[in-house]
């Protein structure tokens, strides 16, 4: 049977459990889901990121709740603390977000339906990976997670702009799980590493190519110069969960494609 009453402290596993049809197991989710948008008519929203209402947690008689990363630690010893069974997962990666959906499904007993979702969701990523390889040439992409301090992008995002075509101009920071460790520490270094195109997902906030294009030096860089500067909306890329892997790459991969016309 598995857990019957579920708190999903961020998207992914509202979205994951939506797709594998066993919504009617959530009892609550995490105020920031946008995915799938009838969750949020749905279902009680009882936590953010960084903060949760226990008590009304614990009103909702949980017998399983799920998280994402370090950050939620707290969350968690509280909950564990107060009895709930908690699980927090900490992936970072193409292959960790599939793991991860086949783990929730393996731990809400639909083993089945999870590993079957994950095969299409990896198909579908083999498939882009495919049509990119035939691109004449790879862009070289700059993504940035935040403006103020400046903050590039974590090693999922990384791996789905290769997947879509595209290499990282940060490779070395994508391998930090950690965002204050992806901190540019000189924003001139992206004019070193001259990007073809520049992605902005701020989290929480509209990505502004104007005020980016205006960062002093700035004007140098190939992206810039040829207006390159796209949004990826935060939703779509930031959490590790199916969307990444669907909607996420796919706007990638159409500007990857249309740079890459182009440009041939």
């Amino acid at each position: 049977m598995g857990p019957r009453r579920i708190v999903c402290l961020t998207e992914e596993p509202t979205e994951t459990l939506y797709a594998l049809g066993e919504q009617d197991r959530i009892v609550g989710i995490s105020g920031f889901t946008v995915r799938p948008a009838v969750a949020r008519k749905e279902k009680p929203k009882v936590s953010a990121f960084t903060s949760a209402r226990i008590d009304e947690i614990l009103k909702l008689d949980p017998d399983f709740v799920v998280g994402f990363s370090d950050i939620q630690a707290e969350i968690a010893a509280e909950l564990i603390g107060r009895g709930v069974e908690v699980w927090i997962a900490n992936h970072r990666s193409v292959d960790g977000i599939l793991d991860y959906i086949r783990r929730l499904g393996a731990l809400v007993g639909v083993a089945g339906k999870a590993n079957a979702y994950a095969d299409g969701l990896r198909r579908g990523l083999d498939g882009i990976e495919r049509e990119s390889a035939k691109l004449p040439r790879r862009p070289r992409v700059y993504f940035e997670e935040w403006d103020e301090p400046q903050i590039s992008g974590i090693r999922w995002v990384a791996e789905l702009i290769r997947i879509a075509g595209g290499d990282d101009v940060f490779p070395e920071l994508a391998a930090e799980p950690l965002a204050k460790r992806r901190i540019l520490a000189d924003p001139c270094e992206v004019v070193r590493r001259a990007p073809d195109i520049i992605l902005g997902s701020w989290c929480g906030k509209k990505f502004r190519p104007d005020r980016v294009a205006a960062r002093a030096g700035w004007d140098a860089i190939p992206a810039v110069r040829a207006g390159e500067l796209h949004e990826i909306k935060s939703p779509l890329i930031l959490q590790p969960g199916p969307a990444a892997l669907t909607d996420g790459v796919d706007g990638i991969a159409r500007i990857v494609r249309a740079w890459a016309a182009r440009n041939a």
